[in-house]
């Protein structure tokens, strides 16, 4: 396992725990962090006993989104190119970890704050802590919410609450979040990685295939018509009643037994 420094990667019964790893600046992103988180995912998806991610922040926050001391993001320079650090960095980012062979659950453990606010919506489920709370910041500074946030909020919460979180930045704390469907479930602050763990050794003993696919048809068919979702579902179907999940599924319900799930 690779060395960081500013990640942390654990492996434990078919879980890999990303821990983003810069308590001091709230986790912020920096150029080198995204490298690291980058090839951290690459090493994580490349061990074949890991079938579950978990990405968490340590410390008090989850993540503060960019680290606005980098001098890849300081004003004042007519050079300076956000839309490229997106290309280069955060398009790259959320891509592979929407793309992941495997189910993906985030923890946030403590503020999350504009790019921050819109990562843990990359993965699949979304826990947070009672004390911890979702800002998109990025109004204060004279800019779009970005790593998604103009596409999942008004999917997950309305176009009323999105352009009300976007606009004002007001703070959103873990239990009205879960009350909107922005999250899955808030947790008290103790409990939040015995619960995330929990499930995330369940999805890693489950049929990772077909959660890959299940994530896949969700997000085509919100923008699909109901026939061609319908055959979306039925690629997907064909494809999967003829892996080896399947089969050890159905043997299993039939001789009563827990299914030994491989992921083929």
């Amino acid at each position: 396992m690779a060395t960081y420094e500013s990640v942390r990667l654990e492996t434990d019964d078919g879980v890999a725990t990303l821990t983003l790893h810069r308590p001091e600046r709230l986790n912020s992103f920096t150029v080198a962090m995204h490298g690291e988180v980058c090839a951290a995912l690459d090493e994580a998806d490349a061990d074949p006993a890991v079938r579950c991610l978990v990405l968490t922040g340590a410390g008090r926050g989850f993540c503060a989104g960019q680290d606005l001391a980098d001098r890849a993001v300081a004003p004042g320079s007519e050079a300076l190119d956000l839309g490229a650090s997106i290309d280069n960095y955060y398009k790259p980012l959320l891509l592979r970890l929407r793309g992941l062979r495997m189910p993906t659950i985030c923890a946030v453990n403590g503020v999350a704050a504009g790019a921050g606010a819109n990562i843990p919506f990359a993965c699949d489920l979304v826990f947070a802590a009672r004390s911890a709370s979702f800002i998109q910041s990025f109004a204060k500074l004279g800019l779009v919410p970005d790593c998604g946030g103009t596409w999942w909020l008004p999917r997950l919460v309305g176009p009323a609450r999105a352009a009300g979180l976007t606009l004002l930045g007001d703070k959103l704390g873990a239990e009205q979040a879960e009350a909107w469907g922005l999250i899955w479930r808030c947790v008290d602050d103790a409990e939040l990685m015995p619960a995330v763990l929990a499930v995330a050794r369940q999805l890693a003993a489950g049929p990772t295939r077909g959660y890959v696919r299940t994530r896949e048809a969700l997000e085509a068919n919100l923008q699909r018509s109901f026939e061609d979702a319908l055959d979306l579902e039925r690629d997907f179907q064909r494809e999967l009643g003829r892996s080896d999940d399947y089969r050890e599924g159905v043997t299993a319900f039939m001789e009563k037994r827990t299914p030994r799930f491989r992921g083929s």
